[in-house]
């Protein structure tokens, strides 16, 4: 593996630099559907419908995104920090530091709800406030597992 892969996301060069301003962490939710009622979409062609509108952010299409969450890079560090005892949480949100942006689907559900859980209760209340509209985004997508985040740095 390469040393970026083990790298502390605080060390990776570039992102505490931004242009003029502090970079930021900016989760998106798949919001929008082309078709408006549910029963438009006939069952066996929900995903493809999902999908078809999420492969947009890969061309610069986000009409389809909307801001769920943001904050400056310096608390998500501290989010990161907290999730530190918690491997696969940790890894997963991580994961946005290194690559720039990350997706949150349903088979991540499970793990970031259960470590936001254990380390809500001895959180600082900013890092709190964050993880709650992380679990808030969660929950929905629990609900609805064809909806996803798109978690991107900006700088």
């Amino acid at each position: 593996m390469s040393t970026l892969a083990h790298a502390d996301p605080a060390s990776i060069p570039g992102l505490r630099s931004g242009r003029g301003r502090e970079p930021e962490v900016v989760f998106y939710q798949l919001n929008a559907k082309v078709l408006e009622r549910k029963e438009d979409i006939p069952e066996d062609a929900r995903q493809v419908v999902y999908y078809s509108l999420a492969i947009g952010h890969h061309i610069g299409v986000f009409d389809c995104f909307k801001p769920a969450f943001r904050c400056p890079t310096a608390l998500f560090d501290r989010v990161l920090d907290t999730l530190r005892d918690h491997e696969e949480a940790h890894r997963k949100l991580s994961g946005l530091l290194r690559f720039s942006e990350i997706t949150v689907d349903g088979t991540h559900t499970r793990p970031l709800l259960a470590a936001i859980a254990a380390a809500r209760p001895t959180a600082p209340p900013d890092v709190a406030a964050w993880l709650d509209g992380l679990a808030t985004a969660l929950e929905a997508i629990r609900r609805e597992p064809a909806i996803y985040l798109m978690g991107r740095r900006l700088s």
